[in-house]
């Protein structure tokens, strides 16, 4: 009966204990995995995975939030509706009201649902009005970074949840775009002060506003000396040099921080240009088109934050800000007393 088992298994001599032990450790080592990238025989379909991810994607849709900061009058509005080629500022949506600057720091935000090619996404455009308008603006910068924090709280609440959703609803900025005043001087101390304070909490974007009211040498020459500020102040504008993944990103993200800050112009309405329409502003002495990298540099900010970097914003958000504010209250909340 079962007396056989213990006999068929003991053909060998009995090993002692260490040299189990020695044998049990060597067992993972036959599963090893082999080289990486190894010759495959045949077609597997591992490729699949990038279609399936796909469409995974434009059944869901995916959620892009974008804070504009700025004072009045510097086109941020105007900004947002180039970028996205639709109405999707807060002023365009609030037609017939009398714009009246705010005592005080107000957060506006207007959620909207844009598809491009069987594509969803879920914009929200988040607007400063009140900044910087004042003549006393201290601690104007109070509101904009309790908005923030608010929608890392509302991830945190949601993510530490016993039953959580499967899919966390994400209101976190993942990137906000300060529109420098077109000065052609310095950057004022509340420009610093703000991005002193607000670079640390999410990913900041720099941009002269009303590019078009400079002359190219005042634009390089001022955009010379804003790169100096950031340097001289030790702030740390997206793209970040200390989250380059590899040599490729940091190549391509060295050319994109030596044009920041981007000198752009803002139009949403169309003209016709040698036989063409195109996005511009119309001037006595011609029109200036928003998409012509000649005229402005609105289309590196476009590509930045939609076409090649969207992705990396909202990576950064979650992996980096996000992730050192849960570390913050998750020791604030385990701290005794």
């Amino acid at each position: 009966g079962s007396s056989l088992e213990p006999e068929e298994c003991s053909m060998e001599a009995p090993a002692l204990p260490g040299e189990e032990e020695e044998e049990e450790e060597e067992v993972p080592l036959s599963v090893a995995p082999g080289p990486v990238g190894c010759q495959l025989f045949g077609y597997v379909g591992i490729e699949a995975v990038l279609d399936q991810m796909k469409i995974k994607t434009m059944k869901t849709g995916f959620e892009f939030n974008i804070m504009v900061v700025g004072q009045s009058g510097l086109g941020k509005s105007t900004m947002v509706n180039t970028l996205f080629k639709s109405k999707v500022s807060r002023k365009s949506s609030q037609p017939g009201q009398e714009e009246r600057i705010p005592k005080t720091v107000q957060l506006q935000s207007i959620t909207h649902v844009i598809e491009e090619k069987g594509v969803k996404m879920k914009l929200t455009v988040t607007d400063t009005p009140g900044f910087g308008d004042q003549i006393n603006n201290e601690n104007c910068w109070d509101p904009i970074i309790k908005y923030i924090n608010e929608q890392y709280e509302r991830y945190l609440r949601e993510e530490i949840l016993i039953t959580r959703k499967r899919k966390i609803p994400d209101t976190r900025v993942h990137g906000c775009v300060y529109f420098v005043p077109p000065t052609g001087h310095w950057l004022r101390p509340l420009d610093l002060e703000f991005m002193q304070r607000l670079s640390k909490i999410v990913n900041v974007v720099p941009v002269i506003a009303k590019a078009d009211t400079l002359t190219l040498e005042e634009r390089a020459e001022f955009k010379q000396r804003i790169q100096g500020d950031l340097k001289t102040h030790a702030i740390s504008v997206y793209p970040q040099e200390d989250f380059d993944q590899d040599p490729e990103d940091r190549a391509l993200n060295d050319r994109i921080r030596e044009k920041i800050p981007f000198a752009v112009v803002g139009a949403d309405q169309e003209h016709q240009v040698n036989g063409k329409r195109v996005l511009g502003r119309k001037t006595k002495w011609g029109i200036i088109e928003v998409e012509n990298p000649a005229h402005c540099e609105f289309p590196l900010l476009r590509d930045l934050l939609i076409r090649s970097h969207l992705q990396d914003l909202k990576d950064i958000t979650h992996n980096v800000h996000y992730e050192s504010y849960r570390v913050q209250r998750l020791n604030e909340s385990n701290r005794p007393g």
